[in-house]
């Protein structure tokens, strides 16, 4: 975005002040809160620590959702500041049923809060938050936790209509533009923890933030052009409208799927994401080869596995500014690709299959 490439503006001056502000009602329209969402100078994982460190306190029960790569990483924040963090693991691929965070509740009376990844980036699959915030929010004292860090602005998310306390995300993914800034939205029951919490923070102290934030302001120095940035994304989205937001991601992932099935590979996760889409690789096909001719020759970046799914599957973004014409260049690079790698298809079922689903769900 050429708005970051102009003039750093001081962020301790009001013209800086009258764009936070609007930075952070817009902010709040995307995550769908009348509630604070704070903005840090981190990745997507320091917001993930904060929300740790300043809801609970030595010696407390947690309950976090393993599914893959990121909502493993729940547990290893969780752990680090000492919290006895109970896995509930699911098989990368699948998604975690409001049945088992029933059965793990009652298991462990005492748990504090459910850590959730609303669309667990390592496989593509998508989680039912809102059921999930349902069945915690029964139990009174327990916080449910959503890293949503490829869900917001892209996948349906209420976060004070659903319940949900707490929900981070970073500014790489549906926020659409580079990566430095994350965000925390905490509800009220959230933030009763932050003022009773005894664990040690310093730069990602909410009570800190929330304090700078009644002036317009940051506690420390922000990532001032991405703030910038930030300002004129949310602005998009805002002119989009958050619901039609989601139902664009939901047509292109949507039309993707129909796309790679169609020309004989297979999607990883059983409830799949609107976010990104993980393909399992046949055999047959050199997926090193297969990603570097996506890249090298026909200009597409797709990402691979990550732990034992390395070399197994390739993931396929479709969240920001994407449209049909976009998925349309990318299913016709997945073809190319795999004809180049030798894999037997009907060519241009992908690209039909995609078209006659956009017809079906035209906005």
């Amino acid at each position: 975005m050429l708005r970051m490439a102009e003039p750093i503006i001081h962020h301790r001056h009001p013209e800086f002040a009258e764009l936070f502000t609007r930075v952070c009602g817009n902010l709040r329209y995307v995550f769908q809160t009348k509630h604070e969402v704070f903005t840090l100078t981190s990745s997507g994982t320091g917001a993930m620590e904060a929300v740790v460190c300043n809801i609970h306190s030595p010696g407390e029960t947690a309950l976090y959702v393993n599914g893959g790569k990121f909502g493993e990483r729940w547990g290893e924040i969780l752990r680090a500041y000492g919290i006895n963090a109970v896995e509930v693991k699911v098989e990368w691929g699948d998604s975690v049923l409001p049945r088992h965070i029933e059965a793990a509740l009652e298991e462990h009376p005492h748990a504090k809060a459910v850590y959730l990844t609303h669309s667990e980036t390592s496989t593509g699959a998508a989680t039912d938050v809102r059921a999930i915030a349902r069945i915690a929010g029964r139990r009174g004292d327990v916080l449910t936790i959503v890293d949503g860090i490829t869900a917001v602005g892209a996948m349906e998310l209420r976060m004070d209509e659903w319940g949900i306390d707490c929900v981070v995300t970073g500014s790489q993914k549906g926020l659409m533009i580079p990566p430095g800034l994350a965000f925390v939205a905490v509800s009220p029951k959230a933030w009763e923890r932050v003022k009773s919490s005894r664990l040690p923070r310093y730069y990602f102290d909410l009570r800190a933030a929330q304090k700078a934030l009644e002036a317009n302001d940051t506690p420390w120095t922000p990532a001032i052009s991405l703030v910038v940035g930030l300002d004129a994304a949310l602005t998009m989205i805002r002119q989009e409208g958050i619901e039609r937001v989601w139902a664009r991601h939901a047509r292109l992932g949507t039309a993707l799927r129909a796309a790679v099935q169609a020309v004989g590979l297979q999607i990883l996760a059983k409830e799949p994401s609107n976010a990104l889409t993980a393909i399992r690789i046949p055999e047959s096909v050199d997926s090193g080869k297969f990603s570097t001719l996506l890249k090298k020759t026909y200009g597409i970046t797709a990402a691979g596995g990550q732990g034992h799914l390395a070399g197994r599957i390739v993931r396929i973004s479709h969240l920001g500014y994407y449209d049909e014409l976009d998925m349309v260049a990318v299913i016709s690079a997945i073809e190319m690709a795999l004809t180049d790698c030798g894999f037997v298809f009907e060519r241009g079922a992908g690209i039909r299959a995609a078209q006659e689903s956009f017809a079906r769900h035209s906005s």
